[in-house]
């Protein structure tokens, strides 16, 4: 029975965006290997993955003579890359592939192309350094502004995100928008989390890019946390036209550290009503036998073709986004 095809099976982005995000690939690339860094590939499916509160991976069941194991497609290639730095890697990048359930938007999407780096000796100040020099190089936008977390909340928010009271933040919070009625009143992170989105990112990296630094403790991911009074988490994220387009650590060395933190993570999980992740890893192996100090920088390149190409919409930039793909 004769039937017209249907108009979806073609792209989302024209030719214009296609070109333009192979052009950017190429120079990324180019940019890489002029400072010495070597390109690498580490697997899209692991028994290992990022135990995170806030990200979803998917899970395959794969058959092996063994019987049946749990494999996740990876929300970021961090814990194998940091396994090439355990093993004597000391300038390593890869493009590849990333997978996050339950982000799906004009800036997201389930698929999406990560950019991740990692060079050993290197401390915050330097990774900080290298990831303005690469946005200086891919947009072209002048050099980023640097701005402390804490500086950033009292500039925009009008509240110390260190100090302020729960009372505070959730006042704060209600200035602009409602936060969703699942918001634990005593989640002083999830308070942070909707002011840092409703109010201080907006204006971050409109004249030209932004790096914010020196984030909570209490959100340090696989950071370390510098000693202070309150302590900080050496962690760095890069802004341009209000858009997070990266997110980087001065790295965790201390393997006990991150199996506390990955049960918190599993508790905080729970809480909010998702499944816990494994918790040993590979990862853990390789910094027992010993993780040089280095940082590590995430970067969405699909947001970067977005605001080089001025795209409103991930799904411009991207051939076949989720509901074609």
């Amino acid at each position: 029975m004769f039937r017209l095809p249907r108009e979806d099976f073609r792209p989302t982005a024209d030719w214009t965006a296609l070109r333009e995000r192979a052009g950017l690939l190429r120079r990324l690339r180019l940019f890489f290997d002029q400072r010495g860094f070597l390109e690498v590939e580490t697997p899209l499916l692991s028994a290992d993955t990022v135990v995170d509160r806030h990200l979803d991976p998917f899970s395959i069941e794969v058959h092996t003579p063994g019987g049946a194991r749990t494999y996740w497609l990876q929300t970021s290639p961090e814990l194998a890359m940091k396994r090439l730095l355990a093993g004597g890697a000391e300038a390593i990048y890869q493009v590849t592939r990333a997978f996050r359930q339950e982000e799906l938007g004009p800036l997201h999407n389930p698929e999406f192309t990560l950019v991740e780096w990692y060079r050993a000796g290197d401390e915050m100040a330097a990774g900080m350094a290298f990831l303005d020099q690469l946005c200086q190089a891919m947009l072209g936008r002048g050099s980023a502004q640097q701005l402390s977390y804490r500086c950033a909340f009292e500039r925009y928010a009008g509240l110390d995100p260190l100090t302020a009271p729960l009372d505070a933040l959730r006042s704060a919070a209600r200035r602009t928008s409602a936060p969703p009625a699942s918001f634990r009143p005593d989640d002083r992170d999830l308070w942070l989390d909707w002011i840092l989105t409703e109010q201080v990112q907006p204006h971050l990296g409109r004249t030209r890019p932004a790096i914010l630094y020196d984030y909570p403790a209490s959100q340090a991911a696989l950071a370390r946390v510098r000693d202070e009074s309150p302590p900080v988490a050496e962690r760095f994220e890069l802004f341009v036209e209000g858009i997070e387009l990266a997110n980087g650590y001065h790295e965790l060395l201390d393997p006990d550290l991150l199996r506390r933190r990955n049960a918190a993570n599993n508790a905080a999980r729970a809480a909010d009503g998702k499944h816990p992740l494994p918790v040993d890893s590979r990862l853990l192996d390789a910094m027992e036998s010993g993780l040089p100090q280095a940082t590590g920088v995430a970067l969405g390149f699909d947001r970067l073709v977005m605001l080089r190409t001025g795209a409103e919409r991930i799904d411009q930039v991207v051939a076949f986004p989720f509901d074609r793909a």
